[in-house]
């Protein structure tokens, strides 16, 4: 073996921190109804909200910690600031942001990004998004693009019918929590026939000590419709531990395309306990496209229900946990009608002691014939020190149908880094070459300057893999 070579790679795009001082409002640590009422007083909600948000979070403490999944044990409710407001409202410039918050997207390079190929763009930070755009041509075509509080405020009775109906508050510890104390996060509306392949994308970023971060998200988009919405997620690194606990519904009408598409970098002391689940109705794709490459521990399983004849379904959930890390992740699809359609991809990397597994569901109802799914699962281990599990789960109730499963587990073959480095290339590109090949399904999937971002990121997770 080579010695490795020094990497000039900047982590400091991700791992960096501004004062907190200047906060308009933070609420006290630790849960409360008292906390609740307060972040629904400071919103100026409805009465029906409000009554929501006291009913989950009765909801949160009956509800059990699941110990199916990662360690949950350690996650200390009362040192968690619940709302964290850091500017007095969403702002449609730049240079209207306080200047602490505008360096950091600045750093992330989010205004950039904006400018070159995206369609619209929302900002949170902390408890509230703080920016939010929509293109002229892209409004004008009926396209509704807005921060969940200002969809509650100015598109109520739409947010109403469908708020909580793909996910209730009752789904899940963790559901329920973010019902309690929701904030931020985004709303789009994608009127029938509107089709739109320029991305809209919204960045969270968690910058304080102890914050917890619980956006709310649903998107609708209506018969005969396209859209594709990218999320990305950073936090910089500190001594103690940050929760960040989303809700995402999807509702795909007739003959509707929707993809939905996650780059999470979240920093080693970050809880991503998310739940994301999708209603297809007849003839409508639901994409999910997941990639999870940071926090201390990732529990995020997308799925799909197939609710309509001849729905479909993509689940592409990528990972990668080194040290300290635990990645548990995967996709649930759950056919309920006729000659639906669904592939789960899932692809995991493990070194330096991390810990990555796939957890999945495949469910046919009974009389839903005709239907076809595919579930593959391959685990990359980089060391003798890490570990991978799989944990696939098929519910078939039903003779007429089509399922087939693969998992395959290796190591990155001597013989494949020879054949490289005798043609020049270091051991430590050699490596990353392997890697991004072997998460070619999902990066091929993404635009192209998300997938140069990738390659970046996950050049500095390969960093030390070589010995």
């Amino acid at each position: 073996m080579v010695a490795q070579e020094s990497m000039d790679l900047d982590y400091s795009k991700y791992d960096f921190k501004y004062s907190t001082a200047d906060y308009v409002y933070k609420s006290e640590k630790g849960l409360s109804r008292e906390v609740v009422e307060s972040i629904s007083d400071i919103k100026k909600e409805p009465q029906w909200m409000r009554e929501f948000r006291l009913n989950a979070l009765e909801i949160f403490y009956t509800k059990k910690t699941p110990t199916w999944g990662g360690d949950l044990s350690k996650i200390n409710y009362d040192n968690i600031y619940y709302y964290t407001k850091p500017s007095d409202k969403s702002k449609k410039d730049w240079k209207e942001l306080p200047e602490d918050i505008k360096k950091t997207f600045d750093r992330l390079g989010i205004p950039e990004a904006e400018k070159k190929f995206l369609g619209g763009v929302g900002a949170q930070y902390e408890s509230e998004v703080v920016y939010h755009s929509l293109r002229d041509d892209l409004a004008k075509q009926g396209i509704i693009f807005l921060g969940m509080d200002a969809a509650l405020k100015e598109q109520e009775d739409l947010v109403k019918k469908y708020f909580s109906t793909i996910i209730p508050a009752d789904d899940n510890k963790f559901a329920a929590l973010n019902s309690a104390v929701w904030s931020g996060g985004s709303f789009i509306y994608i009127p029938k026939g509107v089709k739109t392949d320029v991305p809209l994308q919204a960045y969270f970023r968690i910058n304080g000590e102890n914050i917890g971060q619980f956006e709310r998200t649903l998107i609708i988009a209506d018969e005969d419709s396209r859209i594709h919405y990218i999320e990305g997620c950073t936090a910089p690194v500190y001594s103690s531990e940050s929760l960040h606990c989303a809700v995402v519904e999807l509702v795909a009408h007739k003959r509707s395309h929707l993809r939905y598409t996650t780059i999470q970098n979240w920093s080693k002391n970050i809880y991503n306990l998310v739940t994301k689940r999708a209603y297809a109705y007849e003839d409508a794709c639901v994409e999910w496209v997941d990639g999870n490459l940071g926090s201390l521990l990732t529990m995020k399983y997308p799925s799909v229900y197939l609710l309509g004849k001849r729905a479909k379904a993509e689940i592409i959930s990528v990972a990668f946990a080194g040290k300290d890390r635990h990645q548990d992740a995967g996709g649930k699809v759950v056919h309920l009608a006729p000659d639906t359609t669904s592939r789960i991809t899932s692809k995991s990397i493990s070194k330096d002691g991390g810990r990555s597994t796939y957890r999945g569901l495949v469910h046919v109802a009974k009389g839903a014939t005709g239907v076809k799914s595919s579930v593959r699962c391959d685990a990359l281990l980089m060391d003798d020190i890490s570990r991978t599990d799989t944990y696939p789960y098929n519910e078939i109730n039903e003779q007429n149908c089509t399922i087939t499963h693969e998992a395959s587990v290796g190591k990155i073959g001597e013989d494949r880094l020879f054949y490289l480095m005798s043609r020049g290339i270091s051991e430590i590109e050699a490596l990353n070459m392997i890697v991004m090949g072997f998460f070619s399904p999902f990066t091929k999937e993404l635009p192209m300057e998300y997938s140069v971002e990738l390659n970046r990121l996950m050049q500095m997770e390969m960093e030390g893999a070589v010995g």
